[in-house]
């Protein structure tokens, strides 16, 4: 269920408000462009500066719109497990398919705090639950031991890795095998990710680029020399898209590109702010690059 392009939904906003038109609009772009999966409330969809209210109804939103046509991977970490605990059990009720949970930001927790952390919600709640393993965010990273022993709890199904390490990959897969799934949380590395066992993303780009970025993940999970070399070509494409995403912190630069495209605002909640005019340039050169516009 949780292969391919997963779409780590932006969050629109007007007048510092949620934008509830423009994030219908974005849920049903989605389902009409061949996105696989959503993911409402995650760090891009800037989890931090929502209320609960306000996390809470992106997440309903969310499944509400999509009806069940795709399953929608709910964020609900947070650096307290309690509140982590408590925004898991709402996506649960509310219909979600699974819960994405970061690392615990910030409290800089111990191998052993990751683990009872993760079990702790486990213990609690009855979704699946894909760990978001970002050290460049979180500060900490889990080891692969740390990653094991939680595997062997019941609701723990897999990892959104966003080390920026492919060997990650490798030793993810000796130690848990296939059936723990893989997701990369960082676009430009995807092919290769895949290449040695992973079987999807959790993708910035596929908020502006989800036909692209759909086809480029069904094309590289298959092992036919025509697919490789297609894959590769989609890959080179979206390449200067992947990089444009990032010049400034995520999510400012994806929803500069998600206006020029006239899917929403450009709007972020401080501390984040709008991108410069120079990242301008540079994400309207990609978009152009890509013939998305």
């Amino acid at each position: 269920m949780f292969k391919g392009s997963n779409v780590a939904l932006i969050t629109p906003f007007k007048n510092d408000k949620l934008d509830v038109d423009n994030y219908i609009k974005l849920i049903h772009f989605h389902m009409e462009n061949g996105t696989n999966g959503l993911v409402p409330a995650g760090t891009t969809g800037e989890s931090p500066t929502l209320s609960h209210d306000e996390h809470q109804k992106v997440i309903d939103l969310c499944i509400q719109e999509s009806k069940g046509k795709l399953p929608v991977i709910a964020g609900t970490g947070s650096n307290s497990t309690e509140e982590a605990i408590s925004l898991t059990s709402h996506a649960e009720k509310a219909g979600a398919n699974a819960a994405l949970i970061v690392t615990p930001y910030y409290n800089k927790p111990t191998q052993e705090g990751l683990y009872q952390h993760y079990k702790a919600i486990n213990d609690k709640c009855g979704l699946p639950i894909i760990i978001y393993n970002i050290p460049s965010r979180s500060v900490i990273d889990m080891s692969v031991e740390t990653m094991t022993r939680l595997y062997e709890l019941k609701n723990i199904v897999g990892v959104k890795d966003a080390t920026g390490n492919l060997d990650r990959v490798d030793q993810q897969l000796k130690a848990m095998g296939k059936d723990f799934i893989q997701l990369t949380g960082n676009d430009d590395n995807a092919l290769e990710f895949n290449k040695r066992g992973g079987v999807g993303a959790i993708s910035v780009t596929a908020n502006i680029a989800p036909k692209l970025c759909s086809q480029f993940q069904s094309l590289s999970i298959l092992n036919d020399d025509k697919s490789k070399n297609e894959a590769k070509n989609f890959d080179n494409i979206l390449q200067l898209l992947h990089s444009a995403m990032f010049v400034e912190s995520n999510p400012s630069p994806v929803k500069f590109a998600a206006k020029q495209l006239g899917l929403c605002d450009d709007a972020v909640r401080l501390p984040l702010v709008k991108v410069t005019e120079q990242t301008r340039e540079i994400i309207i050169k990609a978009l152009k690059s890509t013939k998305l516009i």
